[in-house]
């Protein structure tokens, strides 16, 4: 039973990603785009964590938790970016 709902659920993730992608690639304005390169990276990180259950490997939560702050850094330093036009003062 474990095994049809992780199947549903990485399903259900990788949809979501293939959807965020489609938001990146075809956002009206960039702020837009942005917003969907973090949702990108929140369902990787889900995604990376249901492949640590399904395969058993515990090595899947040290990457996704070093996905988890890559993303935020990224995040900041992209909203920074739009905001002020550099990123280091």
């Amino acid at each position: 039973m474990i095994t049809y709902a992780l199947i549903f659920c990485i399903g259900s993730f990788a949809l979501g990603l293939l959807l965020n992608l489609w938001r990146v690639v075809r956002g009206p304005r960039i702020s837009d785009r942005i917003l969907a390169l973090d949702t990108m990276t929140v369902n990787a990180i889900a995604l990376l964590i249901l492949l640590g259950f399904a395969l058993g490997s515990p090595i899947f939560f040290e990457v996704a938790m070093l996905f988890a702050l890559v993303g935020f850094v990224s995040t900041v330093s992209y909203c920074r970016f739009l905001l002020r036009g550099d990123i280091i003062e």
